[in-house]
C-alpha cells in the first residue's frame, strides 16, 4: 500500500537574525517540504545554521520571519501555549544528551510525555510504554533506573519516550553524536525501522556522513541557505 503524499512539515521562506550585538542573518530563505514516512536528515559544516533552523522548526523559536506549516496548518504566528500544546502532541524530540531522569524507572521516564499531554490513563500509558520498549528490545530493562543502563541503551529509551504520544514527527538534533559505532548503527538501524515498518516521519540533523546516506533524503545546509535536498 502506498502512502499518500501528505505534507507533515513545510518551511517557506524562512529568515532569521541574531542581533549580538550587530545583526547577523543566519537563516536564509530556507524553503523545504517534508512528507509522511520520509526520513530526512540535514547535514552541513559546524555554524551553517543546522540547529538554529531545528529550534524554529519544532516551534521553540517563534522570532523568525517566512511561514512554517505542520500537518498542513501555517503554525507560524501562532500564540505560546497553542505551540506548547502542538509540540507535545505532534513532535518527539531525541537529542545528543538522552535527558533521561535518573531517579526515575526506564518505564516512568517514557511515560513522562503521555503524562503531560494527559490523553491516555496511568495503566494505557504503562501498556504503550512497553510497547514502545519492545520495538528497541529493551523490555527487560522497563524497571531499572535510568542511570544502570549503558550510554547506548539510554539512548534507545530516550527514542522510545519520544514515540510514546504517536508524533506526527519525530525530530533529532545529532542522536548519535555521544554513542559508539555500535550503538550509533542500533540506533540508526531502529530509525530506519521506524520509518520502513511504521510510517514515522522523522528530520534528523547529524554531523555523521554515513548516518545521513542510510536517509531517504538529505538536506544540505551552507552559511544559512539549502543548498540541495530540498
Amino acid at each position: 500500500m502506498t502512502q499518500e503524499k501528505k505534507s507533515v512539515l513545510e518551511a517557506r521562506g524562512i529568515d532569521k537574525y541574531f542581533y549580538n550585538p550587530v545583526k547577523t542573518q543566519v537563516l536564509k530563505k530556507v524553503t523545504f517540504n517534508i512528507n509522511r514516512g520520509e526520513f530526512v536528515s540535514v547535514v552541513g559544516k559546524s555554524g551553517c545554521g543546522k540547529s538554529t533552523l531545528l529550534y524554529i522548526l519544532s516551534t521553540m523559536d517563534t522570532a523568525f520571519s517566512g511561514e512554517l506549516w505542520m500537518d498542513e496548518e501555517m503554525i507560524s504566528g501562532k500564540p505560546a501555549n497553542y505551540l506548547a500544546k502542538l509540540r507535545n502532541e505532534k513532535i518527539g524530540f531525541v537529542f545528543q544528551f538522552h535527558y533521561l531522569l535518573n531517579e526515575f524507572s526506564v518505564l516512568e521516564n517514557i511515560m513522562i510525555p503521555g503524562l503531560k499531554l494527559g490523553k491516555f490513563s496511568r495503566e494505557e500509558l504503562e501498556h504503550r510504554a512497553m510497547e514502545k520498549l519492545k520495538i528497541f528490545e529493551m523490555e527487560e530493562h522497563a524497571l531499572k533506573k535510568a542511570y544502570q543502563l549503558s550510554g547506548g541503551q539510554k539512548q534507545r529509551v530516550a527514542i522510545a519516550r519520544a514515540l510514546i504520544n504517536d508524533p506526527l514527527l519525530i525530530m533529532g538534533d545529532e542522536p548519535t553524536g555521544n554513542l559508539d559505532k555500535k550503538n550509533s548503527d542500533i540506533v540508526f538501524n531502529k530509525f530506519k525501522e521506524l520509518a520502513q515498518e511504521f510510517g514515522q516521519t522523522m528530520l534528523i540533523v547529524t554531523h555523521d556522513p554515513e548516518f545521513a546516506e542510510g536517509t531517504d533524503r538529505i538536506i544540505e545546509m551552507e552559511d544559512g541557505r539549502v543548498i540541495s535536498g530540498q
